[in-house]
């Protein structure tokens, strides 16, 4: 399937999708609680379609994905709300500011810590995790609309299920067109062997920093979505754990598959709402149990995770080729 025709079918997917959405909520038949469940969704899968591109791709170990989440969310909100208003042309540059600055950090942080390699990258981006979970603890004695520790209120409710799955579809084929360009190339071949790719002429830090700014801007754009769909941050929604929820999706879809990230972000937001349902109130906090037994039971029968190598054919260009 050529670019062109890949990006056609997107946006009609996400036209048909709308509509249905529109027309089924105009109608009484969604419940808005699902409907926002599902917005969380999309947006989680953008986050997570990040971080496969730094683990799944690149293979680069990284814990610290929630602080750059956090980059982002707090970044849009601020604008938004020093801006004021419910324009889309400023939400989307909002969004596309917590983007930016999520890849500037990310770019300043990569320069020292994408020369160490596999645990040592791991806990290096741990450690600036919990390094900007205390900042946004503490940042309201510098910004003071950021609200700190008390969390940050007055975000305008902007994030709707068409913002959310255009944000999921554009996502997506980044990732689709990134990952099948020479420098999708160049990222694999960095993540099955680093010293052949160095043989072969490949700049393999220039690749890797670039891997991890794209995969983190993928980031902060999730996270100015996210800002604006529950309209309240709080630095607890950006702590360590956040990053595990993240790094899990992946792993169980399957490093390297676009498809299964997208597919693991669904199946585990909406199994962990779920359970909310299906648990009595006592056993609700269960749930924190059964996900990973599910990550148990994932590795030992599909250590490859769900999807394997299979993609849905739009973000497979060889399926196109092969009909």
């Amino acid at each position: 399937m050529s670019r062109v025709r890949a990006v056609a079918a997107v946006l009609a997917l996400f036209l048909a999708a709308a509509a249905g959405e529109s027309a089924l909520e105009s109608r009484g038949l969604l419940n808005p609680y699902w409907i926002q469940i599902f917005s969380l969704a999309c947006i989680v899968s953008i986050s997570a379609q990040g971080l496969n591109i730094i683990y799944g791709y690149t293979g680069l170990f990284s814990l610290g994905h929630a602080a750059f989440y956090g980059i982002g969310a707090y970044t849009a909100a601020l604008l938004m709300k020093e801006w004021g208003g419910s324009s889309p042309v400023l939400f989307v540059l909002a969004l596309a500011a917590g983007s930016v600055a999520s890849s500037v950090v990310a770019f300043l942080i990569g320069l020292p810590t994408l020369r160490l390699t596999s645990d040592y990258l791991g806990i290096a981006t741990l450690g600036f995790g919990v390094i900007m979970k205390v900042v946004f603890d503490n940042i309201d004695s510098v910004v003071p609309a950021l609200g700190g520790a008390r969390g940050m209120t007055g975000i305008a409710k902007l994030t709707t299920v068409p913002w959310a799955l255009f944000g999921l579809l554009l996502s997506a084929v980044v990732a689709r067109n990134l990952v099948h360009s020479s420098y999708g190339r160049a990222l694999v071949s960095i993540r099955e062997d680093e010293i052949a790719a160095e043989t072969l002429g490949i700049d393999t830090f220039r690749y890797k920093l670039v891997g991890f700014v794209i995969g983190c801007a993928f980031a902060g754009f999730a996270g100015g979505l996210y800002a604006h769909l529950y309209s309240f941050l709080h630095p607890s929604n950006f702590d360590f754990f956040k990053s595990i929820d993240v790094l899990m999706i992946v792993v169980i879809g399957g490093l390297g598959n676009m498809s299964g990230a997208m597919a693991a972000s669904f199946g585990w937001i909406f199994l962990l709402e779920g359970m909310r349902f299906l648990l009595p109130p006592e056993y609700v906090e269960l749930r924190w149990v059964v996900i990973p037994v599910l990550l148990v039971v994932t590795m030992l029968l599909r250590p490859q995770g769900l999807f394997g190598r299979r993609e849905f054919s739009i973000l497979n260009p060889a399926a196109g080729a092969r009909r």
